[in-house]
């Protein structure tokens, strides 16, 4: 009989345990993320949270939605979950002294493939402003100037090669929107990838040299980890066909500016895109700021009337997962970063 009044009793324990609200940190004052976010789960309780109050706030929290510090991690001692609004991980996982994160068992979830779309229609214009010259005619438009050069030098995308670097949320989508174009299309990727009609092919990162000198563009969608840094250096823009163009658009890490630079000035490229730079902001003064054939976009790719909508709610399907005791989705490994 007592035996059976102990087994009730660590049931009722166990199960007043699963019902007690969750409280998870956001690193926000929007009221209107807040309602959203709460709106998830009544079994959660999102509390609001500053550099003023949150070392606070995180020593009995369960879980949190920002941009996580070491020193946060290392005064949650209950953290069980952490999400990141981007895709890339790398300044909470690499950050110095970062690895308290990385390291530790609390799950990492992030917003990849949610800001595909808007990233890859950015990309595809960037090369598509550049291959039909909408740059030039846009400052002819300001100067009310009905002129083009002749023979015009447009480029036609259909039966020329674009090498994606990352095909995953990103590179993806990339892919698809070059194939639209008629473009062949080689992916780049560490990952195994499931055959896509959109993919003449796929190489593991250390043959990106061997199709480099195939691509009459090369798009860099790819995570920002130890692995990839400076993937892109003076070799591989040797190695980049005379005339192509050069699109990045995940983490300005992955390239090397000054590589890209020299590749402009020599000729080597017909234009470059970047959305992503290292250093950024980009500084006035800046070579990269000089040549008519490039442009350059504040980090803004993942912008868009959707994306928003889509970000919110991956994190309210990760809340009503929390607290349910359910698999997360878009869970990093923290190891490769990605």
């Amino acid at each position: 009989m007592n035996r059976l009044l102990q087994v009730i009793a660590v049931c009722a324990l166990t199960a007043s345990s699963f019902a007690q609200s969750k409280k998870i940190l956001l690193e926000s004052n929007d009221p209107a993320l807040l309602k959203q976010l709460q709106s998830a789960s009544a079994k959660a309780t999102i509390v609001p949270v500053t550099s003023e109050n949150v070392m606070r706030e995180i020593a009995d929290a369960d879980a949190f939605i920002g941009s996580i510090k070491p020193e946060h991690v290392r005064a949650g001692k209950k953290l069980q979950w952490v999400q990141i609004m981007s895709a890339g991980a790398e300044r909470v996982l690499h950050l110095a002294g970062g690895n308290d994160l990385r390291d530790s068992k609390i799950i990492l979830t992030n917003n990849q493939i949610v800001q595909g779309p808007e990233i890859a229609d950015h990309a595809m214009g960037m090369l598509l402003m550049l291959t039909r010259h909408l740059h030039t005619f846009y400052l002819n438009t300001q100067q009310e100037v009905w002129q083009a050069p002749r023979p015009f030098p447009g480029i036609e995308l259909n039966g020329r090669t674009a090498v994606v670097i990352g095909v995953g949320g990103i590179g993806t989508q990339i892919a698809f929107r070059a194939w639209a174009h008629g473009m062949t299309v080689i992916g780049v990727d560490p990952e195994y990838i499931p055959y896509m009609p959109v993919l003449s092919k796929v190489v593991k990162p250390d043959r990106l040299d061997e199709v480099l000198p195939e691509a009459d563009v090369v798009f860099i969608s790819a995570p920002h980890t130890t692995m990839s840094h400076k993937m892109m250096g003076p070799h591989q823009f040797e190695l980049m066909k005379k005339g192509s163009y050069f699109i990045a658009v995940s983490r300005g890490g992955l390239y090397d500016i000054n590589c890209l630079v020299t590749a402009l000035q020599n000729k080597q490229l017909a234009g470059a895109g970047v959305d992503v730079t290292d250093p950024e902001p980009l500084p006035k003064g800046h070579p990269l700021w000089k040549f008519s054939n490039v442009i350059v976009t504040p980090h803004i790719a993942g912008r868009s009337d959707k994306d928003n909508a889509r970000m919110v709610g991956t994190i309210q399907e990760n809340i009503r997962r929390f607290v349910d005791g359910k698999p997360l989705v878009n869970v990093v490994d923290k190891q490769k970063g990605y």
